[in-house]
């Protein structure tokens, strides 16, 4: 009899051991199909914001094109007069300063944030690297931890 219960006692944990390893099976599949279908979509996000980018870009050359002719325009039209002040070419030479330090600011800034991008997709590497190692010593523990205590249950059933 205690035999009889022991057997249906491992045909218990045997068929238990089985749903869960189909549920981990069912949901890691899952995710993974989750995951599958965001990186079929992330090349059109990059492609779309990329657009979006140079469309910006487009508009907003055409607004100062625009801006600076119509004005041009006024400016030289013979019935508005226009008067230049004194201070016009320390202007014209304070804008190109103020220019040069913008554009040496914009490609550091440039740099800065691809260097950063870079380090985080280092970061990414040496994470799954470190998940891969933890879940390895994981396994290991838990198959040491099982073999320890088959033997451990096959000593108490020959006690018995």
């Amino acid at each position: 009899m205690v035999d009889n219960k022991s057997k249906d006692d491992i045909t218990t944990t045997t068929a238990r051991s089985t749903e869960a390893t189909n549920f981990y099976d069912t949901v890691k599949q899952n995710y993974i199909r989750i995951m599958d279908e965001f990186t079929k979509a992330q090349p059109q996000y990059t492609q779309s914001v990329s657009n979006l980018q140079l469309d910006y870009i487009a508009a907003t050359k055409n607004t100062i094109q625009n801006m600076v002719s119509a004005q041009k325009h006024l400016a030289s039209n013979g019935n508005v007069p226009i008067v230049m002040p004194p201070y016009t070419d320390e202007f014209v030479k304070q804008s190109n300063e103020i220019t040069e330090n913008i554009v040496r600011a914009v490609r550091i800034n440039n740099q800065l944030t691809v260097n950063a991008i870079n380090a985080a997709a280092e970061n990414f590497r040496t994470l799954n690297r470190t998940i891969e190692s933890v879940t390895e010593f994981n396994t290991s523990a838990a198959k040491a931890w099982n073999s320890f205590l088959t033997v451990q249950q096959q000593q108490f059933l020959h006690k018995q």
